[in-house]
């Protein structure tokens, strides 16, 4: 008992990320062996679990009272009465039971009402209101319900053929609120009438729909068929005209070469049965002599084909007019006749069943309510599954889902889904549903003195209170010392790195070897490296042995170590590469950087270096690490790739090779990437990291220009920035929103030239943003020429609002360059269309507005006027920027654009 108090006093309280209850659940066991040995169910766990802690509870609470019977809060909170009414053998009798877990019968029953109705009443139960003493059976009303209502539902039986139990899969409807005054005793009597009621209503339903069965499925053979349709097909055949198109017709329409007499025109030498002489085909002397000059060849196929005189299709060989007359009118009359009958039928049917759902809506029927506030559901077979369960948080008004130490939030669709069955192997076994009105069970305490709310500790009594707080400061001492070890650690590994790092650099001096990193020739980047990188690729390549991302993220260090108390295990999904768990302080990484292609890169290449980790240590591992991932980011960057995949915006040291960095600022960017925090998940990781973190710190000042590197991660920032404003501007155009597309599009170009003035690979492709741009213009000036056209005051000022905020000030842009034919045309294409309007007729109010706009439309002056602040962009991650990108430029390449 006092276990349990402490493991749920820890768990409102506690500081750790989850609490270990193994203390209370050895003890549990303990208590709970049986001799048999066997596996107990989970119904079975938790009817000894509320046995034992109401024993508990009745101890303590004899000792603390002199009272005959002391209050038992288990008894108050989870047990109710029940009256059993009934006649045994002729006699009548009742009973009064306590109930914890009412357990309910699943199989059978489509929902949480009808295995109710099921339960509280078994056998015959007429007796109980008439004079007929001689059949048996019983009912159960409520009298006292408790304040949590625990429901057990039985989805397990025994199967006799198989001889081993079997889990009920099948669909379970519940609601989220439950009425239960038709359980009551106080209405047994309303109650009685009402289910003779619906059994009388359910007997009517039973004579109706087989009524319509008949209708539905009709016919005295194993085929049935609705009958409506029956006599459609009926009234069909009756209106059908024959019609006798003979295959001689056909083959006479197109005769054989003379001399040659198919052999489907002989004429039978039988005479069809019932056939006068006058309808058989006649043959001609000359026939009959060539005929008989010849031998007849057999040919079955062609000699049982269906005789000429037959239909094409079903139809009546002789009927009058007034016979079809009479006919069809029989027909059409029946037909409605029975739609009619079946309509009547359904409706009826569905007037039963809305009047039986709605038996117990009345007011005097719903003042019992019980809302569900947990579901216990279990996934698997009878012999195994998982379990996990759903509580409604009642202070946030949601559902949770608690899965082992995963505690997420949910939904009602999920909860359905997983809970009612039917769907897979999951299906709930028990629900707890709590009185509506007793608010105790979920209000919140406050202060007496202060007025506030109490959370957490403060929630608890003094003694557990005590007890949470000593054990939140050993935690706290625990953090304290494992951030001491760390530090600790760290300082010999850095001393250890520096020392080797000098020793390395000694040796790779005397013999004379190249560096790691290379730079391609700059003379043709697109082709060539060095020669030093050309062998450092080749060496990688045959050093290392084709592995898959997922491989090498799922290879595990030979030895491991305990996971310190302070430390999170959280699952990663990164794209392309594949999910790993990752292992750190809380806080001790950033899912966002987790993600990025960069992060992606450099976590293969420490997998990939593995075995050189394991047999050299953490200064070897980086250096093979480095080469891997500096060789793959060379291949990148002369890749050939199609619009919608630009790895400059993937890794920044793609941008740098592929416009020229200098060396150094390429090897310290680089290093940065190996030295990030956030590869501080496991061991491997972490120890090539300090390595980088101290190869960074012996950098000097004076052997990278910090002035010039900054300048070059702002150039790939505003890359970056660049590209989100063309996304969102291409984004926009595609919905037709030209106002905002324009906005984003100059910016990116005004952005993108300044990129492309310092070299052809610092930006994106300048005609594409310049056709967008300028097709925005385009849209915005026809837009403003319509509402003009229109002659409504209102339509006129938004046109001209257009030209004179978006197009005037932005038409300079275009004309900026000279060189950009395109965009003059589309200036003087603008101009034209409102100079047109100078020799119609038009209203003086309207000719007054021209006249003061065109001015501005028709000058030709290069100064940018006007222009506004670029608009914010939101904040994105390098995932999200690469998936848009990829995206909108798939787009494009399915759409044509005019003059691209």
């Amino acid at each position: 008992m006092c276990e349990l108090r402490y493991l749920f006093a820890l768990l409102v309280g506690t500081k750790r990320k989850y609490v270990d209850p193994s203390r209370a659940v050895e003890i549990l066991k303990d208590a709970f062996k049986s001799n048999d040995s066997q596996q107990q169910d989970v119904s079975e766990f938790t009817h000894k679990l509320l046995d034992w802690l109401e024993d508990a509870f009745q101890m303590k609470a004899e000792e603390e009272t002199d009272e005959e019977k002391p209050k038992n809060p288990m008894v108050e909170l989870f047990y109710g009465r029940f009256l059993a009414v009934g006649v045994l053998e002729g006699k009548k009798f009742e009973n009064t039971e306590m109930f914890g877990q009412y357990p309910l019968q699943v199989n059978g029953f489509k929902d949480l009402h009808e295995c109710l109705e099921a339960a509280m009443i078994e056998g015959e139960i007429e007796s109980l209101h008439s004079e007929n003493s001689g059949k048996s059976g019983q009912e159960h009303w409520f009298t006292e319900l408790p304040p949590v209502l625990t429901f057990e539902l039985s989805r397990f039986e025994f199967n006799q053929a198989l001889g081993r139990p079997e889990k009920i899969h099948n669909k379970l409807e519940f609601p989220q609120v439950l009425y239960l005054d038709r359980y009551m005793h106080r209405n047994r009597e309303i109650t009685r009438i009402k289910r003779e009621e619906i059994k009388r209503l359910k007997d009517y339903l039973t004579v109706l729909q087989q009524r319509l069965e008949r209708y539905l499925s009709y016919g005295s053979g194993p085929k049935r068929f609705p009958l409506v349709d029956v006599l459609q097909y009926a009234l069909e055949f009756a209106s059908s005209k024959p019609v006798c198109t003979s295959p001689v017709d056909d083959i006479d329409a197109s005769s054989p070469p003379s001399g040659s007499i198919p052999s489907q025109a002989l004429p039978s030498t039988a005479e069809p049965q019932g056939a006068p002489p006058s309808e058989l085909p006649s043959t001609s002397p000359a026939s009959v002599a060539a005929i008989s000059s010849r031998s007849v060849i057999h040919k079955p196929f062609t000699q049982s084909r269906v005789p000429p005189d037959l239909p094409m299709h079903p139809a009546p060989r002789h009927i009058t007019e007034e016979e079809l007359s009479v006919l069809e009118s029989c027909l059409h009359r029946w037909r409605t006749e029975i739609e009619n009958d079946t309509r009547d039928l359904q409706e009826s049917i569905s007037r039963i069943h809305r009047t039986i759902e709605l038996m117990y809506s009345d007011k005097s029927m719903i003042q019992v309510p019980y809302r569900l506030h947990a579901v216990l559901v279990h996934e698997g077979q009878a012999n195994a599954g998982h379990y996990w369960a759903y509580i409604f948080d009642h202070h946030e008004n949601r559902w949770m889902k608690y899965n082992d130490i995963a505690v997420t939030k949910s939904s009602w669709e999920e909860l359905v889904r997983d809970s009612f069955g039917g769907y897979r192997n999951a299906s709930a076994y028990c629900l707890m549903y709590i009185n509506d009105k007793a608010q105790f069970l979920i209000q919140e305490e406050f202060n007496k003195e202060t007025g506030q709310a109490l959370v957490g500790v403060e929630t608890l009594p003094p003694d557990l209170r005590d007890f949470v707080e000593e054990d939140n400061q050993r935690f706290e001492k625990e953090l304290e010392e494992w951030d001491a070890q760390l530090a600790q650690k760290a300082l010999q590994e850095k001393l250890l790195a520096s020392q080797k790092l000098r020793e390395s650099e000694s040796s790779t001096a005397q013999a004379g070897e190249p560096e790691y990193l290379e730079q391609p020739s700059r003379s043709d980047f697109s082709k060539h490296l060095k020669e030093e990188t050309v062998r450092i690729i080749t060496k990688a390549s045959h050093d290392h042995e084709d592995k898959s991302p997922e491989t090498v993220l799922q290879s595990k260090p030979e030895s491991t170590t305990s996971q310190p108390p302070n430390q999170q295990v959280v699952e990663v999904a990164i794209p392309h590469v594949g999910k790993f768990v990752i292992e750190s302080k809380e806080g001790g990484y950033d899912d966002e950087i987790m993600m990025t292609p960069n992060m992606q890169g450099i976590i293969m290449a420490i997998g990939k270096s593995r075995s050189v980790y394991d047999r050299a240590g953490p200064e070897a591992g980086f250096f093979k690490a480095i080469k891997l991932e500096y060789s793959r980011l060379v291949k990148l960057a002369q890749e050939d790739t199609p619009p919608e995949t630009d790895y400059r915006l993937h890794h920044i040291v793609v941008y740098f090779i592929q416009n020229q960095a200098p060396k150094k600022i390429i090897e310290k960017t680089l290093l940065e990437q190996f030295g990030d925090r956030n590869l501080s998940f496991d061991e491997r990781c972490h120890n090539i990291m300090k390595v980088a973190q101290a190869k960074l710190e012996m950098i000097k000042p004076e052997e990278v220009n910090l002035e010039e590197y900054e300048e070059w991660h702002q150039d790939y920032r505003k890359f970056r920035e660049t590209t989100m404003y063309l996304i969102i501007g291409l984004e926009n155009f595609q919905r037709e929103s030209y106002i905002d597309s324009l906005l984003f599009l100059i910016c990116a170009y005004q952005n993108n030239k300044e990129l492309l003035s310092k070299g052809p690979y610092r930006g994106h492709d300048e005609e594409l943003i310049s056709h967008y741009r300028r097709e925005c213009l385009l849209k915005l000036n026809e837009q403003a020429a319509e509402l003009f056209e229109s002659g409504e005051d209102r339509e006129v000022n938004n046109g001209l609002i257009i030209m004179n905020e978006f197009i005037v000030p932005f038409l300079p842009l275009l004309l900026v360059d000279e060189m950009e034919e395109k965009d003059i045309l589309a200036v003087e294409d603008m101009r034209n269309r409102w100079c047109s309007y100078l020799g119609q007729e038009m209203e003086a109010h309207l000719q007054e507005k021209l006249t003061d706009f065109l001015p501005k439309l028709l000058d030709c002056s290069t100064e940018i006027k006007g222009f506004q602040e670029p608009p914010k962009l939101p904040a994105y991650s390098t995932l999200e920027l690469c998936e848009r990108f990829a995206r909108i430029m798939l787009s494009l390449s399915r759409t044509p654009a005019d003059g691209r």
